[in-house]
């Protein structure tokens, strides 16, 4: 009877993690807000003709974005893997990984953005490459191939492991 007792409890306990993924959709708000600030930003530079900077003005734009997009696969995944199945019965706009995205596809789909967003922000570098010194320019480039092997690394982990799923074999 406590066995059981303590297991509802332990089952239920997964809705303590509903109000962090709350808090990544108010982060997606605060990224629409910024995209926003962001947009005007390049707006301001095509008017002051300042075309140099147009590049790294839509990259920080493409950034946000991949921002976004992360932290929505990360809400919906995250949620649907560790807390309850979202219902949105057979609407015509739920994304077709909704409900096939498991924790190891998860973390791929992480550092995969990871590693986009980290090449952007290296572009970033390389179009304003008069801003940086050789410096910090290496340790972009470093911080950019960790990321890279990070990724190799968990795809290898995950191909040594065969592509298990949970359940797969039993």
């Amino acid at each position: 009877m406590i066995e059981n007792a303590l297991e509802k409890l332990m089952f239920a306990s997964r809705w303590l993690l509903a109000p962090f993924y709350l808090g990544l959709v108010g982060a997606i708000i605060v990224l629409l807000w910024y995209f926003g600030v962001e947009f005007l930003h390049l707006i301001t530079i095509l008017r002051n003709g300042e075309g140099g900077l147009v590049v790294v003005g839509v990259l920080s734009l493409v950034d946000l974005v991949l921002v976004a997009n992360l932290l929505i696969i990360i809400v919906f995944a995250g949620y649907e893997n560790f807390v309850s199945k979202i219902d949105t019965g057979s609407h015509e706009d739920r994304p077709d990984w909704m409900g096939h995205v498991d924790f190891a596809d998860l973390k791929m789909k992480l550092i995969g953005s990871i590693i986009a967003i980290s090449g952007i922000e290296l572009l970033k570098s390389f179009v304003n490459v008069s801003s940086f010194t050789n410096e910090q320019l290496g340790w972009k480039v470093g911080i950019h191939i960790t990321f890279v092997f990070s990724g190799l690394a968990f795809a290898l982990m995950d191909w040594l492991g065969g592509g298990k799923k949970h359940g797969a074999g039993s």
